[in-house]
C-alpha cells in the first residue's frame, strides 16, 4: 500500500506539473518561426522524458529483482565478466540520441533564420528595431514613421527586424512569434518572424543589460492589413516628427513611456554596417559617424555606493603586496636604520 501511495503521489505531481505548461508563452506560439522553435523544444522534453523512463523502469525492476532479503545471509555473488554488446548498447544510444538532438537543433536553426516557408513570394516588412537604456525605437522605413517602447506589425506578411544598440548589448524576444537575437552597438543582426493570428504579444529584452533591463518590455501588436494600413495613415497625420535634437534627448532619458512620431531617425543617424562589414574592418569606428555621435548620447548607468575604497587612490601596479596585516598598517618606518645588520 505504500508503495501505491507513492506512486500516486508522484503520478499527481506530474499531472500538476505538466498542466501548467499552458501558460508558457513559447509554449503557445502564433506564428510559424516560434511554432517551430516549439516543436523542437517539445520534441526535446519528448526524448529526455523517454530516457527517464527507461531508466526508471529499469530502476524499479533491478531494485525488485536484486533486493537483499531474496538471498541468504552467506550469499557471494559469483563473478562475471562484462557483456560486449551490453557495453555497445549502452554507449551507441546515447550517441543516437545526441545525434538526433543535433539534426533537429540545427535544422530548426536554418528554419527560423530564413522567411518562413510558403512567405517567400512576399516582399517583407523592414523595420529598424534599436535599443537604447532602456527603452526600444522601431523604426519603418517603408512607411516613414518611428515608434518607441511598441511595435505594430500586420498578420500574413513577413516581418524582417534589424536590430542594433546605441548602448550595451541587448537581446530582442517576442516568445509567441519568434525566438531572440541580440542587438549590438556597431553591426546589424536580422530576425524574420511572422504573425499569422492577431492578438496582442509581449516582447523584452532577454538580456541582463543593466539596472533597467526590467523595464524593457514592448507590446506587439498583430493587426490585419487594413487596420494596419489605418494605423499608419493616423500616424502620419497626426503625429510630430522626430529631428535630431529629441531623439537626442531621447537617448539621454532613461526610462521613456510609448511615443509616436511620422518619420524616423534613419534619416539623420543610420543604422551601422551590417555583418559583413563590421566583419571586414574597413573602418576601425565601425558603422556610420552618425550612430557613433549618438552613442555618446546614451546614459551611463549610475555607479553603485561609493564605499571607503573609492576614496583611495589607484596604487602602482609593481608595487609589491603587503604580507601580512600589520605591515599593511604599519606607516613611516625607518628601515635605514636595518641596513648593514
Amino acid at each position: 500500500m505504500k508503495k501505491r501511495g507513492s506512486l500516486l503521489v508522484l503520478f499527481m505531481s506530474l499531472v500538476l506539473l505538466l498542466s501548467g505548461c499552458s501558460s508558457i508563452t513559447v509554449l503557445d506560439p502564433k506564428g510559424p518561426a516560434a511554432r517551430t522553435l516549439s516543436d523542437t523544444i517539445l520534441f526535446s522534453i519528448a526524448m529526455m522524458a523517454g530516457v527517464l523512463l527507461v531508466v526508471y523502469v529499469l530502476y524499479v525492476v533491478f531494485l525488485v529483482k536484486y533486493r537483499g532479503s531474496k538471498t541468504k545471509d552467506d550469499y557471494m555473488p559469483p563473478h562475471e565478466e562484462g557483456n560486449k554488446w551490453l557495453e555497445a548498447i549502452w554507449i551507441t544510444i546515447p550517441i543516437i540520441i545526441v545525434a538526433v538532438l543535433s539534426v533537429v537543433t540545427v535544422q530548426s536553426t536554418g528554419a527560423v533564420e530564413k522567411v518562413a516557408a510558403g512567405y517567400e513570394d512576399q516582399k517583407p516588412l523592414v523595420i529598424y528595431a534599436s535599443s537604447s537604456n532602456w527603452k526600444w525605437h522601431f523604426s519603418y522605413p517603408e512607411e516613414g514613421i518611428e515608434t518607441v517602447n511598441y511595435l505594430n506589425i500586420p498578420v500574413n506578411r513577413p516581418i524582417e527586424l534589424r536590430l542594433y544598440s546605441f548602448g550595451p548589448i541587448t537581446s530582442l524576444w517576442i516568445p509567441q512569434l519568434a525566438g531572440q537575437k541580440y542587438a549590438m552597438s556597431d553591426m546589424v543582426n536580422t530576425l524574420n518572424l511572422v504573425a499569422d493570428e492577431q492578438g496582442s504579444y509581449l516582447g523584452r529584452n532577454s538580456n541582463f543589460s543593466g539596472q533597467g533591463t526590467a523595464h524593457m518590455e514592448f507590446e506587439t501588436l498583430a493587426m490585419s492589413p487594413k487596420e494596419y494600413g489605418k494605423w499608419v495613415d493616423e500616424v502620419k497625420t497626426t503625429a510630430s516628427k522626430l529631428d535630431e535634437t529629441e531623439f537626442k534627448t531621447l537617448l539621454s532619458t532613461s526610462y521613456v513611456g510609448r511615443k509616436t512620431f511620422s518619420s524616423t531617425h534613419l534619416s539623420f543617424s543610420p543604422a551601422p554596417g551590417d555583418h559583413s562589414d563590421h566583419m571586414k574592418h574597413t573602418d576601425m569606428e565601425n558603422g556610420n559617424k552618425e550612430h557613433q555621435e549618438n552613442k555618446a548620447e546614451h546614459p551611463v548607468p549610475a555607479n553603485p555606493e561609493e564605499t571607503k575604497f573609492d576614496a583611495i587612490p589607484n596604487v602602482n601596479p609593481n608595487e609589491p603586496l603587503p604580507q601580512s596585516p600589520a605591515e599593511d598598517s604599519t606607516e613611516d618606518i625607518d628601515h635605514t636604520s636595518h641596513k648593514g645588520k
